[in-house]
């Protein structure tokens, strides 16, 4: 039984992160969301997702650090044309 309980709690921490990243990515990109907000809000995700996988620094810069980055970028470059 303690087996299922960790896989069960992983699967709800799995989840957890998903919707966060999900979220986070809607909100940096609106234009609205300034780059320093921008920033923190990445540095909370980062924050959290470590909290919940300890350890996980790479996989986390790897998976969602890119993804947030090509948000952001994506985001410069239509407003910005001269950003890239």
């Amino acid at each position: 039984m303690r087996y299922r309980s960790e896989i069960e709690e992983e699967n709800r921490k799995i989840r957890r992160l998903r919707f966060l990243a999900d979220l986070i990515a809607s909100l940096l990109a609106r234009p609205e969301t300034s780059i320093l907000e921008a920033h923190g809000l990445i540095q909370y995700i980062r924050k959290e997702a470590l909290q919940m996988f300890p350890g996980k620094e790479a996989a986390f810069d790897m998976i969602y650090h890119r993804r947030f980055r090509r948000i952001i970028e994506e985001r410069l470059q239509r407003h910005w044309p001269m950003w890239n």
